[in-house]
C-alpha cells in the first residue's frame, strides 16, 4: 500500500467513526444525565440545604470521625481547594470543627460537632432514600452490577 492508500484508508476510518457517533451513546453523556438526575433528587429531597459535597464530608465524617483535612479530601475524591472550602462552609454552619493535631502541629483535624452530628441523624436517611429513587428502574442484579462497574471505572 502507498502511502496516498494509508491516508485515504485513515481519513475513510476517521470519516466512518465520525458519521457513527452518537451522543447519547457514549458514556459521559450517560453518566452526566445520571448525575444530573440524581443531583436533582438529592436537591428536592434533602431537606438540609448543603450540596452534595458538603453532604459527602458530612456523611464521611460521621462515619469516620476525627480525620485529617488531607484524608478526607482523598476519602471524599475531592482536591485540596474544594475540600477547604467544604469545610470551610461547613465550619461556617456550625456543623464541623477544626483542631490541630497533638502529633503533628502541621496536620489539621476536621470532625462533626454534635449539631453535625444531629444533621448527620437526619440527612443519611434521606439520602439513602434518594439513592433507592435514583436506582429505582434496576432490578436488584442490575443495581449491584452498576456499582461494581462503576467502581471498576473510578
Amino acid at each position: 500500500m502507498t502511502k496516498t492508500n494509508d491516508r485515504e484508508s485513515s481519513e475513510s476510518t476517521t470519516e466512518q467513526i465520525v458519521r457513527s457517533y452518537r451522543l447519547e451513546d457514549q458514556i459521559g453523556f450517560l453518566l452526566r444525565k445520571a448525575n444530573q438526575h440524581h443531583t436533582y433528587l438529592f436537591s428536592q429531597n434533602l431537606n438540609a440545604d448543603l450540596t452534595p459535597t458538603q453532604f459527602a464530608v458530612l456523611a464521611k465524617l460521621f462515619e469516620r470521625g476525627s480525620v485529617s483535612q488531607n484524608r478526607l479530601g482523598r476519602l471524599t475524591a475531592m482536591d485540596v481547594a474544594t475540600i477547604k472550602g467544604v469545610i470551610d462552609r461547613l465550619r461556617e454552619r456550625g456543623l464541623a470543627r477544626t483542631r490541630k493535631d497533638r502529633n503533628d502541629k502541621r496536620r489539621l483535624l476536621v470532625e462533626l460537632t454534635d449539631e453535625g452530628k444531629d444533621m448527620a441523624f437526619r440527612t443519611i436517611p434521606a439520602a439513602t432514600e434518594i439513592t433507592k429513587a435514583t436506582l429505582q428502574p434496576l432490578k436488584t442484579t442490575e443495581k449491584k452490577l452498576l456499582a461494581e462497574l462503576l467502581k471498576k471505572i473510578s
